[in-house]
């Protein structure tokens, strides 16, 4: 590949955006207390108060793989 088909791919590149928690419908807390991960019990990156299941970053990585290659 020559120069410019590099200098253009960089160009057109885009990376992912970060995922706006207002539009997502969860909370993130801006400091203790955190919830519990319900399956390593280490701390989220969501306060107490939120309901439902909570997941720390390495678990909620690994449930969306198993979501996403289960069919």
């Amino acid at each position: 590949m020559d120069e410019r088909m590099d200098e253009r791919m960089e160009e057109t590149y885009c990376g992912t955006p970060a995922a706006d928690p207002a539009t997502t419908g969860t909370e993130t807390a801006a400091g203790p207390p955190y919830a519990e991960c319900v399956l390593c019990r280490k701390p989220t990156e969501y306060p107490e108060s939120v309901r439902g299941i909570t997941f720390c970053p390495v678990c909620e990585w690994q449930e969306a793989q198993r979501t996403a290659c289960s069919g």
